[in-house]
């Protein structure tokens, strides 16, 4: 299981293994609990091969671990668990793309039908209205990850709460 909070990346490797949506998608499934190579690669209807060199490079960047193995018909097989239960990110540097983001966008792309909130909205405010703002936004996604229920399936909150490049 997660050994640590958070772990906050700062190297072009650790940069480099979350650049990627199935790299992000296998943290995503890890977070579940430890899987192996062919759980991970059943759940993301990707080849073995495939995730075996996605697992090799979160492993290689220290955001996942072997943490126990069974032999299987004369094959060992091992567990990976992510080594934290957190990612930190740098902010992107100004005209970088925000790998958080389109990470989750990816995620809202390919969900299946059902119910969901996906809106756009501009709207001009005073600094402390944005703060105030931003304070609310922070309590209830706090507030929301305190009703968490393992059992329960998975839903996912994104939020983008910015003021863009003035264009007046």
């Amino acid at each position: 299981m997660p050994t640590g909070d958070t772990v906050h990346l700062s190297t072009d490797e650790q940069l480099r293994a979350i650049n990627n949506v199935v790299r992000h998608r296998i943290l995503g499934i890890l977070r579940d609990g430890p899987a192996t190579i062919t759980q991970l690669a059943e759940k993301l209807g990707v080849a073995k091969g495939s995730s075996s060199y996605h697992v090799r490079l979160l492993e290689k960047a220290g955001l996942v671990e072997v943490v126990s193995t069974r032999r299987v018909r004369g094959v060992v097989e091992r567990y990976y668990a992510r080594t934290s239960r957190g990612i930190s990110l740098p902010d992107p540097a100004p005209g970088e793309p925000d790998i958080v983001m389109r990470h989750a966008l990816a995620d809202l792309e390919a969900a299946p039908p059902g119910p969901r909130l996906a809106w756009l909205q501009h709207v001009r405010i005073s600094q402390s209205t944005y703060e105030e703002f931003a304070r609310r936004l922070v309590a209830l996604s706090e507030e929301l990850r305190a009703t968490a229920d393992p059992d329960e399936p998975t839903a996912n909150l994104m939020v983008a709460f910015y003021r863009p490049q003035d264009t007046r």
